[in-house]
């Protein structure tokens, strides 16, 4: 038996044991009766399967149940069949005050604004009243500050700590090899945050570590979880298993710090099969979305009026991204080429920018693509109102902020089939995948949605499923999770029986 899942009853909550063996959490339709926070609110007289405590044996639930000032009332506690207790009783154990060290590297920062911004969002979501948490965001260590080495001298300019939503920042500096220290980082993270969360625990004595990325930050996590003796959780958010896996050392250490984890959460079902695919244990994989801020990507009033303003004529395709060779905006433009009368506006600003630029001239539509180079995230949703569509050629994503903020703005989306991309596009009403990653292909599919364009408020309606409150709620289950296994499991005399 390797995980237990709770049923809810209008007198109370039964623990009994379950067959799956693994714990997902991605049915956001289900959510209302799956979130642990809203167990008390259920209707009495229904029974709902719901994510919960994980034990792994007979001794276990007897050492939680001891933890949790809880009596044994069940005759079948013995053979691990089922276990009754009180529902706000179980309800106020959901509810214990824990602290969380949130380690993370892609944290946003004064100098880096939207590195990593949903990580920010995520985290906020999650926080609510009895939990505190700290942010630990790393940054390389780097002595000078001239512009000629680049994005590595923009590292000297972070602050040491800083404040963003009312939660405390610190970003120590962490020694890496550029280019050459692949195998070696999740040591040197380890190895420069040790002495520094040392000093921290001495005034935060964190019950948990939620660590954000898997490799090196998650791997960085599972030794840092060991020394100070505290349990971890970690969260796969694309590359860290569409890319850094086809490594073997790497592979082998993120494989090994899964095994270690309280959990491990990945923001679309397919990077919790990559996982799978290279020796992850399932039982420890959960899929938790990303959100998508609901108030702020929202329709325009006016759409008519605001596409006047940003002079948006005719059929009008958005392409939103870091101008880089994987985000396919090549692609967008080449696909254009075919489509007479309708507009390219690419948002986004990068190394590609000029090549992009003389692609259009090459292939004649030069006057039908506009580049508006960085937009600052409170100008996007205006942009994402007024687009007809939006397109996403990336050949690799978790799920992509985009995908979920043009959703909510009640634009739909083309989008290639990679990644979290299909768990997001899985009706009209958001919009369309591409057969295959070429311009004739998404020509094609642009074409047939340019001719028939679903409704714009029923797109957004879609939307309002990915909001951050549930996404945060499942999150904190996890944690919470973990700091009751640790504490049940941290104690070696057994409950009499």
């Amino acid at each position: 038996m390797r995980q237990v899942a709770p049923r809810f009853r209008a007198q109370g909550v039964i623990i009994s044991g379950s067959e799956t063996g693994r714990q997902t959490f991605h049915s956001r339709a289900q959510c209302s009766a799956n979130s642990p926070a809203s167990w008390a609110d259920l209707p009495k007289g229904e029974a709902f399967d719901t994510p919960s405590i994980s034990l792994n044996s007979a001794l276990d639930l007897q050492r939680f149940c001891r933890q949790s000032g809880v009596e044994k009332t069940s005759k079948h506690l013995e053979s691990f069949k089922s276990f009754h207790f009180p529902r706000q009783q179980f309800h106020d154990l959901l509810h214990v005050p824990m602290k969380v060290l949130v380690l993370s590297s892609l944290f946003p920062n004064p100098v880096q604004r939207r590195h990593g911004i949903f990580i920010e969002h995520r985290i906020a979501a999650t926080y609510s009243s009895g939990i505190e948490m700290r942010v630990v965001a790393p940054v390389p260590w780097f002595p000078s500050r001239n512009e000629r080495w680049g994005r590595y001298a923009s590292y000297a300019d972070i602050p040491l700590d800083a404040e963003r939503r009312g939660i405390s920042i610190d970003h120590p500096r962490y020694l890496t090899v550029p280019k050459f220290g692949q195998t070696v980082a999740p040591a040197l993270m380890a190895a420069s945050l040790y002495r520094h969360i040392a000093r921290l625990r001495r005034t935060f004595d964190f019950d948990v570590i939620d660590s954000y990325y898997l490799y090196p930050d998650g791997v960085a996590a599972s030794w840092l979880a060991k020394m100070f003796d505290r349990p971890f959780i970690r969260s796969a958010l694309g590359t860290d298993v569409s890319l850094i896996p086809n490594w073997l050392p790497s592979r082998k250490m993120i494989v090994k710090a899964v095994r270690q984890s309280a959990a491990t959460t990945a923001v679309c079902k397919a990077l919790v099969q990559g996982l799978e695919n290279i020796g992850a244990p399932a039982g420890k994989l959960h899929v938790i979305e990303h959100g998508v801020d609901l108030k702020m990507f929202s329709p325009p009033d006016d759409r008519a009026q605001l596409r006047l303003k940003l002079g948006f004529h005719g059929p009008t395709i958005l392409s939103v991204g870091h101008l880089i060779e994987r985000k396919g905006h090549d692609l967008a433009i080449r696909a254009l080429a075919g489509l007479p009368g309708a507009s390219l506006v690419i948002a986004g600003d990068g190394p590609l920018e000029m090549k992009l630029r003389q692609l259009a001239t090459d292939l004649g539509v030069g006057d039908r693509v506009r580049f508006l180079g960085h937009v600052e995230q409170h100008e996007l949703p205006a942009i994402y109102g007024s687009a007809d569509l939006t397109l996403l050629c990336s050949d690799r994503e978790g799920i992509a902020n985009v995908l979920l903020e043009s959703i909510a703005c009640g634009t739909p989306l083309v989008a290639t089939s990679v990644w979290g991309s299909p768990d997001v596009i899985t009706c009209p009403e958001a919009g369309v995948l591409t057969g295959d990653r070429s311009p004739m292909g998404i020509e094609r599919v642009l074409r047939k949605i340019l001719a028939d364009m679903p409704d714009r408020s029923a797109t957004r309606r879609y939307a309002e499923r990915y909001d951050w409150t549930e996404t945060g709620r499942l999150h904190r289950a996890l944690l919470m999770q973990a700091v009751l296994q640790y504490q049940a499991n941290s104690s070696s005399q057994p409950v009499p029986t």
